[in-house]
């Protein structure tokens, strides 16, 4: 193994960990979309890499249904055991799912905290 590849090694350990805390971090009934763990974990722009360790995990207690496409839609196909399964976990923790679809939050930015909806009130 080189000295580069060994770095490389170390940096998707770090990249996983803390993708896998911001995971962790999603509260029971909410959800948050792939690039938002992303940013989250301090890894703007790896929303494919979220994606990648959600896929490889193997942690049974990882709350993984928490995570969506950014439009709220469950990434499994439709009607795949991944998808049912996705689904039930969401609805049982209280979130609403039509269609293979969720509400998603609105994004926790500078701009939605000045001019969003929750700003005027």
């Amino acid at each position: 193994m080189t000295a580069s590849a060994g770095a490389s090694e170390d940096g998707y350990a770090v990249a996983r960990q803390r993708i896998l805390d911001a995971i962790r971090a999603v509260p029971k009934g909410s959800v948050a979309g792939y690039g938002h763990i992303a940013r989250r974990a301090g890894l703007p722009g790896r929303a494919r890499l979220v994606a990648r360790v959600l896929r490889d995990h193997g942690d049974p207690d990882l709350p993984w249904h928490r995570i969506v496409r950014s439009d709220g839609r469950i990434a499994f196909p439709e009607h795949s055991p991944g998808f049912r399964e996705q689904s039930a976990r969401l609805r049982a923790e209280g979130v609403v799912v039509v269609r293979g679809r969720v509400r998603m939050p609105v994004a926790d930015t500078l701009d939605a905290a000045l001019w969003g909806p929750d700003a005027r009130a």
